[in-house]
């Protein structure tokens, strides 16, 4: 029953100077919204880093020219089609793979023109990088064997240079020559810097042959390669058959095999660790708060000096008056925490409206803040009820 009385009474001292109640909250208010918006915003660009980059390609390797054998005497390093071609032949653990040439060209249709990238691949290239036909087809094995001047836009690309009008059998210049237009892919977005949705896919050879004239001693030299293993568990072995083909084909490790998960996982450790960094700025606002709370309260103590020493004087403990301003001061805390988890949530959720992040707002996240704030409320509540519990009543009731 004594509690019960301590919490009334803490409830209508409190309500009695609203005021400063809500001044004394707002560190605490500020301090939780902080804090909740600042680890879901975090996970957020966690989740969606991360989901770009699983977007990017399922169970992908990139194999890159240039790698720790290269000798001093100038020789350059290179991947040639031959090379894709054994690996295609020989490495059971790959399911798709794309070489790619990459270039920047002029497209141009009537008096539409616009700089884009263009890549010459090959049909796993749709595989590999997940990307999704919208209209018409996508390259296929007779347009490398042919050559073919056939193109397919990404969708930005389309809508910048026909606007309205149907592209697929249009033909667009590229450069010096014309592509017929056979297929329009479906928005994918920008990764790395790169808009998959201005960016144009040719045959491999055609851009070889005609667009980039890449000619080496040994084949067409290609930029990078990318490949896919059969699935998670194929990728170890993929890399393995993969650096066995191309060691024995050119006689040293003049390549690099880079694995998109190790690149996943590394981004992942990344965004966690500036998660907690912007929970750890976000939570000295709680400090702040903290202090306010002590500060509010002790000036409360100076106050009601008179109402102390009338309560211990009829009979009133110490473990009662102290209990009774530890009771004040968490009502503070949980209250502004209360309000700053909503504040904070609303803010988050802002967020998910006018960008790509999606804020994840767990009940996780919720509890703690509450705790913390009721724990502030506690710790900084110590000081200026043991002041107020250890008042002489005598000294209280003249003063």
């Amino acid at each position: 029953m004594q509690f019960t009385e301590n919490i009334q009474m803490a409830v209508k001292n409190l309500n009695a100077n609203r005021l400063r109640s809500l001044l004394t909250m707002l560190g605490i208010i500020i301090g939780n919204a902080s804090v909740i918006a600042m680890v879901a915003i975090g996970e957020g660009a966690k989740q969606f880093t991360q989901d770009q980059l699983e977007s990017f390609g399922p169970n992908q390797l990139t194999i890159f020219a240039g790698g720790e054998d290269l000798s001093p005497n100038g020789d350059v390093a290179e991947i040639t089609l031959s090379d894709v071609d054994e690996i295609a032949a020989q490495a059971p653990a790959v399911y798709a793979i794309a070489p790619q040439i990459n270039t920047n060209l002029q497209f141009t249709y009537g008096s539409r023109s616009r700089s884009g990238d263009i890549i010459g691949s090959t049909p796993g290239i749709a595989y590999v990088r997940s990307l999704q036909l919208a209209k018409g087809r996508f390259l296929n094995s007779t347009d490398l064997e042919q050559h073919t001047q056939t193109i397919v836009l990404g969708s930005a690309l389309e809508k910048r240079l026909f606007g309205d009008t149907l592209a697929l059998g249009k033909t667009v210049q590229v450069g010096d020559f014309n592509f017929q237009v056979i297929g329009v892919m479906a928005s994918k977005g920008t990764l790395f810097g790169v808009n998959y949705d201005e960016t144009a896919y040719v045959p491999i050879t055609t851009m070889a042959y005609q667009l980039s004239g890449r000619r080496s001693p040994n084949g067409i030299p290609i930029d990078f390669l990318e490949i896919s293993a059969q699935d998670a568990d194929s990728i170890r072995a993929a890399a393995f058959q993969i650096n066995n083909i191309l060691t024995r084909r050119h006689g040293k490790k003049d390549f690099s095999i880079w694995a998109n998960k190790s690149f996943q996982d590394m981004v992942g450790r990344i965004t966690a660790g500036l998660s907690l960094v912007l929970a750890a700025i976000a939570s000295i606002s709680l400090f702040v708060g903290g202090i306010g709370v002590m500060n509010i309260m002790l000036v409360s103590v100076t106050e009601r000096t008179h109402e102390i020493g009338l309560r211990k004087a009829i009979g009133a403990t110490q473990h009662v008056i102290l209990t009774q301003f530890l009771i004040e001061a968490i009502i503070l805390s949980v209250a502004g925490g209360i309000v700053g988890i909503g504040l904070g949530t609303s803010g988050a959720m802002a967020i998910a409206i006018f960008s790509p992040l999606k804020p994840g707002i767990t009940i996780n996240s919720i509890l703690l803040a509450t705790g913390v704030s009721g724990t502030i409320g506690l710790i900084f509540g110590v000081v200026p009820a043991r002041q107020a519990a250890r008042l002489d009543p005598i000294v209280a009731l003249r003063s």
